[in-house]
């Protein structure tokens, strides 16, 4: 998958803003309370969305006040989310379009529709349209119809109208189209990593992926152990590249039942615990095995991940992160760092800035300054420190 564009219209600090021509790697600057959060809040908004109902989703994002504290300040209406997306770089482009309004207090979803267009003319093809809970969803699978006259349309109720269609739908093989987006949202995985939760022991147990706030490393490094053991020496060998004298990391199950992560430093016999390491190699470790999940997911996000780590070694990880999109990811990342930047490239750079009290999106590739200067060797954190970020000044 690979998110191409995003619209959003009346939330939080975006009126009215859209994110074109998004790169696999893609790293987002701004001063503080631009929306960097934000915008990523949406990719996790819409996951709460799928796999709860919107009005979970609301209330995560916004506490009691739900929609009321989501809607961008001095706007009416509905909250609006459009993204475009391709399955793979060969497919047609996918727009999936939500707007979700409340009545008496009550969320609902105003809008859901998934359509793209077959071949290069021609009005888009809805395969999915609902609204207030009902709606309709094609059911043959759309790759073999090439007459959308041949569309074969079933008329479907959802149990409630703060329900994503998708989410139902995309439990059943008859509704292909739904249950693609609806795989492809549930694999998001939005990075909020705390160190201090990923040090202590954990209870013994079983886990494939990084959670959300890393909570479960000792378990993820258990199962690349001892399922996939190839991945785990890559992961080893390049965190040996980056932290000096780290040997061994392993998860070993202590009499209590529980899982201790534990690292092996060269110039000492035994191995120590996970919580006399220090941040940078814990965070350098998490991401690591991030981003060589066995099974990896279609879009990751990360804010500001140079936290705890020596400059020098965020050149390396933004190749970590540029590497994963090389073997089909999207990889998201919100910084505060020149040095991080600076390993940028000119297509990978948005910032954010605020216009009139809400938010715009700028494309760095955009700015023929910029980009001018980057074609005579610059480098962009140096130029982000130096101003030429109209609206985006890194203090």
């Amino acid at each position: 998958m690979k998110l191409e564009s995003i619209r959003l219209k009346n939330f939080r600090a975006f009126r009215d803003a859209e994110m074109r021509d998004i790169p696999r790697f893609c790293v987002l600057v701004g001063a503080n309370g631009t929306g960097k959060s934000t915008l990523f809040s949406v990719f996790g908004f819409l996951k709460d969305a799928l796999t709860e109902n919107v009005d979970v989703a609301l209330t995560r994002l916004g506490g009691s006040r739900g929609l009321a504290e989501v809607r961008s300040r001095n706007t009416s209406g509905a909250i609006e989310i459009e993204i475009k997306f391709r399955e793979n770089d060969a497919g047609p482009l996918i727009t999936y379009a939500l707007a979700i309004n409340e009545e008496d207090g009550v969320p609902f979803v105003e809008k859901e529709v998934l359509k793209y267009r077959r071949g290069s003319s021609g009005k888009p093809w809805h395969f999915l349209d609902f609204s207030r809970g009902e709606g309709h969803a094609v059911t043959n699978e759309p790759d073999q119809v090439a007459d959308e006259a041949k569309l074969h349309r079933e008329q479907q109720t959802l149990k409630s109208p703060d329900t994503l269609a998708v989410k139902g739908l995309a439990q059943f093989k008859k509704f292909p189209a739904a249950m693609a987006l609806g795989e492809l949202i549930a694999n998001w995985h939005i990075s909020d990593f705390h160190i201090q939760r990923a040090r202590p022991e954990q209870e013994a147990g079983y886990a494939e992926h990084l959670s959300r706030e890393g909570d479960n490393l000792a378990l993820v490094t258990e199962f690349l152990y001892k399922r996939h053991r190839a991945i785990f020496d890559r992961v080893l060998g390049k965190l040996k590249q980056r932290v000096p004298g780290i040997t061994q990391v392993d998860a070993k199950t202590t009499e209590e039942g529980r899982v201790l992560l534990r690292f092996q430093d060269g110039a000492f016999t035994d191995p120590f615990p996970a919580r006399h390491v220090s941040d940078g190699t814990i965070k350098m470790f998490a991401y690591l095995v991030l981003l060589h999940d066995p099974k990896p997911h279609p879009l990751i996000c990360v804010e500001e991940p140079e936290n705890q780590l020596y400059p020098t070694l965020l050149a390396e990880l933004a190749e970590e992160f540029r590497e994963y999109t090389r073997q089909g990811g999207q990889v998201f990342v919100s910084t505060h760092s020149p040095d991080f930047l600076n390993a940028a490239e000119l297509e990978e750079v948005f910032w954010l800035v605020k216009k009139g009290g809400y938010t715009a999106i700028q494309r760095a590739a955009d700015n023929e300054q910029v980009a001018a200067y980057m074609r005579d060797g610059d480098q962009m954190g140096y130029l982000w420190k130096q101003g030429f970020f109209d609206g985006a000044n890194p203090a």
